[in-house]
């Protein structure tokens, strides 16, 4: 019954597309009035405009609110060029055809996105958005001054189309048409290559993405450079539209808010969301336009009015329908699936043999002598407190060491400052005999760095298996347009999943996860990248006693196959019937380091840590 539902829903969302797409591709064979026309080109501009803001902001979650910035630069390439590069002679002869330069204007938009991408992108939240909203304005305030090459407030007036009258704006309605779907036909190829999951990884958790192996830099200025593409193509298309352009309409902030707004009533995120909310959204646009005046009486309805209503629309959309249409129906359908998942792993808990993996470029090469990890000196204040004071620390290979110590000692910090997290103010980090505290936290991953969380950082919009296959254990150009879920990586996945006895959970949402489960999860993420070293943040924390044995096991496990294990964990009889050696911490200090005999010995670590009850309980554990 629920695969029925799953696929009726699925069909259903097919269908509705498709009938939109044959309406507006039929439209004008079976009607010809121009007013209708008029909206879909509008409709289908917004759609084109809506679609590139869905890739950095709906895959990636970085809000724009200046994404018009790229319409008015296609449509001032357009514009420019032929007027003024190719345009007619004095005696008004000649002159270029401006269709003929609109891939000019998409490539034209994508390198100025390019430009300014690497210096936009170093942002996030609030600063992202305002640098956006300032590269618009910049744009605009170029346009307007350079009156020799724009004619600044003054416009530029393109030539009228010269193909025959009664066709009328049907070869901007195919143009624009034609547009959409090649930028649906690229966010739809994004999602479902490694270069789009590796946007919703950092739509979801930017820090985690990159400890897992994602390049979030190029990753990002990519996705940027992606949404400018096509809007510039529309741009060029909407200048000869109009046949008259000027900074101030083509560079319109009140319009990349009516872009945002698109998307989020149909669904970010979503492919064909964008599409929809576009075509619900200017069609409302133009009856508040142009009818109100005509239902409620002369000079009811102005401009202010209908941005107050627009502010209202979008607030009821961010209230009531916070994901948009399209996620809020495929949500009815995923609970009615995830209604049937189990609460949690129990005492029928199955794993799998895991097969070792070589290692490649690391294995192939001799290892340096010495420790694996080496700490020399860390030190990291936030502000007066020392949260990490002078760590001094070394993790020998095929060891399981284990960090414990008081809350607030610094464990979780200095993992921070291991894998790239957090910058260190001082001292040096070391892996593999190179120093690696210089470098960006996806290096350390592909280096051979791995690390789970205290609390787990899935991401949870993403399947299991997604998450599974999200990691990247290096960087090629060739593996970003590679499948996201298929091929030999995906059957390492769902070995991975066996080996940590999820592999029942494959197609499920991450998010709808329990939290032992989602430990499970998170071990097995960091498997697939291969790691040299496996940093465990309180892997027994939260989870039932059977879950702990089993993660022992596997602990064990892979040891044995050769990875090296640093786990931060205040389960005591865990620690010390597991790992060997054992540094202590309290106060961002390292007080002391040795076997588990010996620590659980020393008087210091007894007064900061253990206490007194502790070696009670050992002497009555003995004596019983």
């Amino acid at each position: 019954m629920t695969a029925a539902l799953g696929f009726a829903g699925r069909n259903a969302g097919r269908l509705a597309v498709a009938g939109l797409l044959l309406t507006i591709l039929v439209f004008p064979v079976i009607s010809d009035n121009r007013y209708y026309q008029t909206i879909i080109i509008l409709s289908l501009l917004l759609a084109i405009m809506a679609s590139g803001w869905n890739i950095i902001s709906g895959f990636a979650g970085y809000v724009s609110l200046g994404q018009t910035v790229f319409l008015g630069i296609g449509a001032y390439t357009t514009a420019i060029l032929s007027l003024r590069v190719f345009g007619p002679d004095e005696f008004g002869q000649g002159g270029a055809n401006p269709f003929y330069f609109i891939p000019v204007s998409a490539i034209v938009a994508g390198l100025f996105a390019a430009a300014v991408g690497p210096i936009i992108m170093r942002t996030r939240g609030h600063s992202f958005v305002i640098l956006t909203i300032a590269f618009l304005f910049v744009m605009q305030l170029i346009v307007l001054n350079w009156t020799d090459l724009t004619y600044g407030n003054r416009g530029l007036s393109l030539p009228l189309p010269d193909w025959p009258r009664e066709w009328g704006n049907l070869p901007f309605y195919y143009i624009f048409f034609g547009i959409l779907l090649l930028s649906v036909a690229m966010s739809w190829w994004i999602r479902r290559t490694k270069f789009g999951m590796g946007l919703i990884a950092i739509r979801e958790d930017e820090d985690k993405a990159a400890s897992v192996g994602v390049n979030t830099p190029i990753y990002k200025v990519l996705a940027y450079i992606a949404s400018a593409v096509w809007i510039g193509a529309a741009g060029g298309v909407y200048a000869y539209y109009l046949s008259f352009i000027d900074p101030r309409t083509m560079f319109d902030i009140v319009y990349s808010v009516f872009v945002v707004l698109a998307v989020l009533l149909g669904g970010r995120g979503t492919i064909w969301g964008p599409v929809i909310g576009a075509f619900i959204l200017e069609p409302l646009n133009q009856v508040t336009n142009n009818d109100f005046d005509r239902w409620f009486g002369e000079g009811i309805w102005d401009a202010n009015v209908r941005l107050i209503f627009f502010g209202a629309l979008l607030m009821m959309v961010i209230l009531f329908l916070p994901r948009g249409i399209i996620p809020s129906v495929q949500d009815i359908f995923r609970k009615r699936r995830e209604s049937k998942m189990a609460a949690e792993v129990g005492a029928r808990f199955e794993r799998k043999p895991l097969t070792v993996v070589e290692r490649g470029a690391l294995e192939a090469r001799e290892a340096p002598a010495g420790p694996l990890l080496e700490i020399r000196g860390v030190e990291k204040r936030f502000g007066g407190v020392r949260a990490v004071d002078g760590v001094t620390l070394a993790v020998e290979r095929g060891s399981i060491t284990a960090l414990i110590g008081p809350n607030g000692s610094g464990k979780t910090t200095l993992f921070n400052l291991i894998d790239g997290t957090m910058s260190s103010d001082k001292g040096e980090i070391w892996f593999e005999g190179e120093r690696v505290d210089g470098l960006a936290p996806y290096r350390r991953a592909h280096l051979g760095i791995g690390r789970t969380f205290q609390i787990t950082r899935l991401f949870r919009q993403m399947t299991v298996l997604e998450n599974v296959v999200a990691p990247l254990s290096s960087f090629s150009w060739r593996h970003l347009g590679a499948d996201a879920v298929s091929g030999p990586e995906a059957e390492r996945a769902h070995e991975l999943l066996g080996f940590v006895g999820m592999h029942k959970f494959a197609s499920h949402r991450a998010g709808a996860l329990s939290f032992g489960q989602g430990k499970l999860v998170e071990l097995a993420q960091i498997l697939m990248l291969d790691p040299t070293l496996i940093m465990l943040d309180e892997p027994a924390g939260g989870i039932n006693p059977t879950l702990i044995a089993h993660m022992e096991e596997m602990i064990r496990e892979l040891n044995r196959q050769g990875t090296t294990f640093l786990i931060v964990e205040h389960n005591m009889p865990l620690v010390l019937g597991l790992c060997d050696p054992v540094c202590v911490l309290a106060r961002g200090q390292t007080i002391c380091t040795g076997t588990p005999d010996r620590v659980q010995a020393d008087p210091a670590v007894l007064d900061a840590y253990l206490g007194e009850d502790f070696v009670l309980e050992q002497k009555a554990e003995v004596s019983s």
